[in-house]
């Protein structure tokens, strides 16, 4: 494991302790996190894999996020369309350092996280091969839908969410879909903090879409 300030991002890069998977996980977390949050996560999820953990470098109250909002739910889109640059030329650069294939690159991002990948999905087609957004909600509504072209997307949602209206993560599932995305909405009896039943959500998913994303098989 090795942590980093360089590429613009202070991060955190775990090798695969294991062989058989190419993908490198991006793992992005919630308000308030940090590089090394969902690190856990993210070997429970795909075992084989390389991580790549990010710290959002705004901060609000001294609390790290990926991008300014204006008030709960309200975001500053000027900045998250900076940001989301940034994230977007992160990614080719820490491939260069680190020796992964950069489009193998899938995100797991929480709240703040998810939010972040979901504007890079939109954003920046190509970056992600595919990515899991735990507690998201629609970070912009870009001019002209990027074509996505069946890139699988899981989204793991609370149905008792006060922060994520359900009317806002199905609008979030619909301008994906629309874009070409391949998108699993799922719905937790939960409210915005995650559980064990969306970790095992993430699991499957990551395992059962391993073939569509780096044309390998599954493993059984």
């Amino acid at each position: 494991m090795s942590g980093s300030a360089s590429l613009g991002f202070v991060h955190v890069h775990v090798p695969p302790t294991g062989t058989g998977d190419p993908r490198t996980v991006l793992l992005l977390h919630g308000t308030g996190g940090n590089e090394r949050d969902l690190l856990e996560i993210g070997a429970a999820v795909a075992p084989n894999a390389r991580l790549l953990g990010v710290r959002g470098p705004e901060l609000e109250n001294g609390m790290p996020r990926f991008f300014r909002r204006l008030a709960e739910g309200v975001f500053d889109e000027a900045d998250l369309r900076v940001r989301a640059a940034d994230l977007a030329g992160f990614v080719p650069a820490a491939a260069e350092v680190y020796g992964f294939d950069p489009t193998q690159v899938v995100a797991v991002g929480y709240s703040n996280g998810a939010n972040i990948a979901a504007a890079l999905l939109l954003l920046h087609p190509g970056v992600l091969a595919g990515a899991a957004l735990l507690r998201s909600m629609v970070p912009l509504v870009p001019q002209q839908l990027p074509a996505l072209r069946g890139t699988p997307v899981l989204m793991a949602e609370g149905e008792f969410d006060p922060i994520v209206p359900r009317s806002n993560a199905e609008m979030l599932a619909t301008l994906l879909r629309d874009a070409g995305a391949s998108v699993t909405l799922q719905w937790q009896p939960t409210s915005h903090g995650l559980t064990p039943a969306d970790l095992e959500s993430v699991r499957r998913w990551m395992s059962e879409e391993r073939r569509g994303m780096t044309g390998a098989p599954a493993p059984a």
